[in-house]
């Protein structure tokens, strides 16, 4: 199941036999403890989790378990025994723990019951004793919660009761005691809402099929008619008992079921007027059951001389096998078809498919002529919804039920050999429909269960007739399944088609280039929707059987299809197989399409744009000039056949992103230049309206118009004026300035450059910028400054200064620096993600067109360069995962750089120690750079980089104080293992001591004392380290002490001040820790009443409960019991703060004291 925590996984054998042995071993031990302890509980739980996690694991390969099922099994079902013998020897209860009955329904859910319960004992002896615990009222079967218990007993005692004796020889009363008991059992438990009910039916039903409890049937038919037709009939009951007449019916005696059929076909009608049962899928899915099984009782044996399967071909004379087949039909069998044939069209899968199969199973018994009949009958339901239907887009949603029921029946009736071939050619007629039902029902469509059973028929037929029945459809087959199997939405679909692709090619060799398409469109082939389209349809479309069918489907459904993505994927597919033949197959493809955009359907309007569009882009890419001018200007005049209020409706926008990327593809500049009197003289005012739009698709699709147009033709006012427009417009609206700005080239017509830079560096200010208010304008315009250096990069000295470069450069810096949160979180992030993608995109620009610059420093001094890079290596250490792996990967983009060419000092333009680097992250995926537990034990070691060590401590600080556990327990683990390894002093062979840290944790603190986002952290690193031991050192050193008192004044200064309650709740920790260093022991008590005697009383308590838990667990010198005495009498919680402050003072002078 997708919920799983464990990756799906394959197995070749039951490779965890060797850990499930010994655990389930040490589990059935637990289990027969009389009175477990805590500890003894708590690891039989963990043990029961272990063992149901890896049956759940082999749950789809369960029959790797059968060579060690018995071994595996039996042992439980000893232990269950020996509790049940142990129950009914005293009659008392036993306290059968609740897992292992939970255990046995483990495996009987892996394995199936049928398998498991053979591994049950079913000796005589055990079935007085087994009744005797189920009736008991001291039995823990009667406990609610023991419903496995319940299921597993039943399940033994409907095998127990096959033994082959009378069972009044085991009466110890009355006459017939033992069978009521049984029965009696039976019927207690079968209107269960659990799975007792299952385990009930079982068990009456093999009870009934005795021969000495025959008679006790026709009983059980009057209490199940009273119980059906009853007033407040239950749901439940009505389930057991129609699971019980359906296996009866199924595997009774033969006689028993024929004398009981007027019976059982009553209470099967009664349940057609019970509204209050009849709804439900289960009680209609066992009565569809229990009428097929009904009427397969009343007929003969399938009969061998049928013939089945390949061996049915059209030269067969069906009479001489009709001969042996004359037997006459019971009346009721007629009755039992009429009903089938109506749950055919049910409204539930599980009936629809049930029915089916009673279908093909009555029809497999009766003579051939009758078997055409009911065929005949199925293939009616086509029809009913069809009659007054022109396309299938006409067909009504409800007959989805129909269509789905008739290709199931038939399907199955396939697979059975019971249909001839002269039915052949109205069955695929119908099949070829059924392939495409595809109905539209408000946002979505209905009709996906119908392809898959098409397809299903299809198998069915390629297995059941010989090739020469099936040669003359082999080519429409082929087509059919190919188109499916490439273009239907549903990836189980196009599966399905190319399965049964598949089983043509490999039983009937008729399809056309069949080995070679079936390599194209195989099971992985077609997995992905987007690799199907775009890399297996072309492919395929290279025979010519097949292309023009792809093409038609792509024409005449996929660019209608109601999903916008199968539309877009279908037009790019169109480009694909259309390109190598452009000349051949454009004209009748953009007629087409043509025709689409006169449809009042949105959707049909959408894909034929997107269609011209994608045909534009082949004519582009295979054409010559001349030809290409000519084709584009032919299919830029279509747009007008499109209504302007179509094209620019208020919830129109995937038909205006659409006419906007049309544009883009076809607009050309003789277009541009007859301006309104040409043949789309609106397409300045789509392309203005779709920058201002409010949807962000629509904006880049016009802002990819902008781009091509400024490249034909000089735009320097449009760009002006959309700049004024867009800057003063609304929030939207000012989304789409630096995705215009963007694109604009620059190079063509350089007017318009300065003014955009100058644009973008005024909006991006978070203080006065005109977007300081909507961060996705600001993220727009930082996207927007590397793109314009990248779209002039060889003209970069020529049009823009240094100064102007640099300026640029630094507001990406400051960008990094963007932490705004609003009621969407961190939207910061967004700008600091495309501040990290720009800066790597500005120094990879640089460097690689450094030869070009002859003044490269002062475009890119390299102290810049290396703020970039402490700036890209701290978000890459923070703690948002996205943004750390955005960062990791940018900074390896930035190592795998060259220095940059004829430029003096070139090595300045390299990361500091990049060997250190290299080794450090090239040799892994930079992909681990959002695993925390990956990425922090390497991060700390960038702190030996004198020139980082700064910015990355920053980072640090910053993911330590991360609420999420993924990323604050591994940053805390890999900080304290690096401080713990670090000398106290700096020495020769280490750049780094536990001193420097110290100290530059203490420095960021005291430079943002006012700051409670920036200190609250850094004290969190302090209390990290101290909780690590990784501070231990500084009491053995005078400078260490005095580090440790700068810290102890700086967190008890002002205490009673500070309002920020994380703040003071973190400082007292830090006091609490220091305790443990005896030469700031006393320092640490004169200030223990600040917090012990704190205005708030949160912090009181926090700090009594610290300061007894340190108490507690340091060890001192000398006695504290007495302080912790006070500690645990004193209500710290008390308004009364006169109380705590004298309780604080007290605890103070006990612990100076017994110093």
């Amino acid at each position: 199941m997708a919920d799983e925590d464990y990756e799906r996984k394959f197995f070749s054998a039951f490779d965890k036999y060797d850990v499930f042995v010994p655990a389930q071993k040490q589990f059935l031990e637990l289990s027969s403890i009389a009175n477990p302890s805590a500890e003894e509980k708590t690891e039989h739980n963990a043990l029961f989790l272990k063992l149901s996690q890896i049956l759940n694991e082999y749950q789809e390969q369960s029959y790797l378990l059968d060579p060690h099922l018995e071994e595996l099994v039996t042992p439980v079902v000893e232990y269950l025994k020996l509790h049940v013998k142990n129950f009914a020897s005293d009659l008392k209860p036993q306290g059968i723990m609740w897992h292992v009955p939970m255990l046995l329904y483990s495996y009987i859910k892996c394995r199936g019951y049928k398998t498991i319960i053979r591994y049950f004992p079913h000796e005589i002896a055990d079935l007085l004793v087994v009744v005797t615990y189920m009736r008991s009222p001291e039995s823990p079967v009667h406990e609610p919660m023991q419903w496995a218990l319940r299921y597993v007993i039943l399940l033994w005692l409907s095998l127990i009761c096959m033994i082959p004796f009378d069972l009044s020889q085991f009466d110890e009363g009355g006459t017939g005691q033992t069978a009521s008991s049984i029965e009696s059992i039976g019927r207690q438990h079968l209107p269960k809402a659990g799975l007792e009910r299952e385990g009930a039916a079982l068990l009456l039903t093999r009870f009934y099929m005795r021969q000495d409890s025959l008679s006790r049937f026709t009983q059980f038919l009057e209490w199940s008619t009273v119980s059906l037709d009853a007033s407040g009939i239950d749901l439940f009951t009505c389930i057991g008992i129609l699971h019980v007449l359906c296996e009866i019916a199924k595997s009774g005696p033969l006689a028993l079921v024929q004398s009981k059929v007027s019976d059982l076909l009553s209470i099967s009608t009664m349940l057609e007027k019970e509204e209050a049962v009849i709804g439900n899928t289960i009680v209609r899915k066992l009565q569809t059951k229990l009428n097929a099984r009904i009427a397969l009782r009343l007929l003969p044996g399938k009969s061998n001389a049928r013939v089945k399967g390949p061996s049915l071909s059209s030269g067969q004379n069906i009479s001489e096998i009709a001969d042996v087949e004359d037997i006459d039909i019971p009346e009721g069998v007629e009755t039992v078809l009429e009903q089938l044939f109506s749950a055919l069209q049910d409204k539930d899968t599980l009936v629809r498919w049930s029915a089916a199969k009673g279908i093909a199973r009555v029809a497999e018994r009766l003579p051939v002529d009758f078997v055409d009949q009911v065929l005949e009958t199925v293939l009616g339901h086509f029809k009913i919804h069809s009659v007054t239907a022109a396309t299938m887009y006409d067909v009504p949603a409800i007959a989805e039920a129909t269509w789905h029921g008739a290709c199931l029946a038939c399907a199955e009736m396939m697979r059975r050999g019971l249909v001839s071939p002269l039915r052949l050619p109205e069955l695929i007629e119908w099949l070829a429909r059924a392939l495409y039902f595809d109905v539209r029902k408000g946002a979505h469509s209905v009709g996906s269960n119908v392809r898959d059973s098409g397809a299903y028929v299809l198998w069915a037929m390629a297995r059941a007739h010989q090739p020469s029945d099936l040669a003359q459809y082999a080519d429409d087959l082929a087509r059919h399944l190919v188109t499916v199997s490439l273009y239907d939405r549903e990836v189980h679909i196009r599966r399905a088609a190319s399965a049964a692709f598949q089983e043509f090619v490999g039983r009937t060799s008729l399809f056309p280039h069949g080995i070679d398409v079936l390599r194209k469109t195989d099971f992985y082939a077609v997995g992905i929707r987007r690799n199907a389209f775009l890399i297996a349809a072309p492919e395929v479309a290279e025979h010519i059987e097949y292309r023009p069918y792809l093409l038609d489907h792509l024409l005449n459904v996929t660019l209608r299809h109601w999903d916008i993505n199968m539309r877009r994927l279908g037009s790019q597919s169109l480009r694909l197989i259309c390109m190598p033949k452009i000349s051949e197959l454009a004209p009748d493809a953009i007629s087409r399409c043509v025709q689409l955009l006169h449809s009042p359907d949105l959707s049909d309007i959408h894909g034929g744009i997107l269609g011209l569009a994608e045909i534009a882009v082949a004519f582009q890419e295979k054409e010559s000039s001349d030809v290409v001018k000519t084709r584009k200007r032919e299919i830029f005049s279509y747009l007008n056949l499109v209504p302007e209020s179509v094209l620019l409706g208020p919830r129109n926008e995937m038909v205006t992103a659409a006419a906007c990327e049309f544009l883009t593809n076809t607009v050309t500049l003789e277009d541009l230049e007859t301006g309104e009197k040409g043949a789309v003289p609106n397409w300045r005012k789509i392309m203005e309206f779709g920058l201002k739009h409010k949807t962000e698709s629509v904006q880049e699709a016009a802002a990819s118009t902008i781009a091509v147009i400024t490249k034909l033709v000089d735009c320097n006012d449009l760009v002006l004026r959309l700049t004024l427009e867009l800057k003063r417009g609304s929030l939207a609206a000012q989304q789409c300035l630096g995705r215009m700005l963007g694109v604009v080239d620059y190079n063509s017509f350089p007017a318009c450059l300065q003014p955009s830079v100058k644009t973008l560096l005024g909006c991006i200010d978070r203080a006065s910028g005109a977007f300081r208010s909507n961060v996705e304008a600001r993220r727009n315009c930082f996207i927007a400054m590397p793109q314009i250096l990248n779209n002039i990069s060889v003209n970069i000295s020529r049009y823009l200064a240094p100064t102007t470069v640099v300026s640029m450069f630094d507001a990406l810096l400051d960008g990094l620096s963007d932490y705004t949160i609003d009621e969407r979180g961190d939207v910061g992030s967004w700008i600091r993600i495309a501040c990290i993608q720009g800066l790597t995109s500005f120094i990879e620009t640089m460097i690689g067109n450094a030869a070009n610059l002859s003044n490269f420093e002062q475009y890119l001094p390299s102290e810049r360069y290396h703020e970039a890079i402490k700036g890209i290596l701290k978000q890459g250490v923070e703690r948002l995962d996205n943004v750390r792996q955005v960062a990791g990967e940018r900074l390896c983009r930035i190592l795998r750089l060259s220095p940059p060419a004829y430029v003096p000092n070139s090595g300045n333009w390299v990361m500091l120690e990049s060997d250190f680097f290299g080794r450090l992250f090239l040799v892994d995926d930079a992909s681990g750079w959002n695993d925390a537990a990956w990425l922090f034990p390497k991060a700390v070691r960038i702190l030996e980089v004198e020139g980082y060590r700064k910015s990355v401590l920053l980072g640090l600080i910053a993911s330590v104080a991360s609420l999420t556990d993924s990323t604050h327990r591994p940053v805390a683990t890999s900080l304290v293992a690096f401080a713990s390894s670090l000398p106290l002093h700096k020495a020769a062979s280490s750049r780094y001591s536990l001193l420097d840290i110290v100290d530059e944790l203490l420095q960021h603190m005291r430079t943002n004392t006012t700051a409670n986002s920036v200190v609250v952290p850094v004290l969190q690193v302090f209390n990290v380290l101290f909780e690590g031991d990784a501070l231990r050192l500084l009491q053995d050193d005078e400078e260490g002490t005095d580090r440790l008192q700068t810290l102890l004044s700086t967190v008890s200064g002002h205490v009673e001040r500070i309002k920020n309650i994380r703040r003071i709740q973190e400082s007292m920790k830090i006091l609490v820790n220091l305790l443990a260093f005896e030469k700031v022991y006393s320092h640490c008590i004169e200030a223990l009443p600040k917090f012990l005697g704190h205005q708030y009383p949160v912090i009181r308590t926090d700090t009594s409960e610290r300061l007894y838990l340190a108490l507690q667990s340091m060890e001192f010198e000398v006695n504290t019991e007495e302080a912790e005495e006070v500690l645990l009498q004193t209500e710290w919680s008390s308004t009364n703060i006169q109380v705590a402050t004298e309780a604080a003072q007290q605890v103070a002078n006990l612990l100076k004291e017994e110093r």
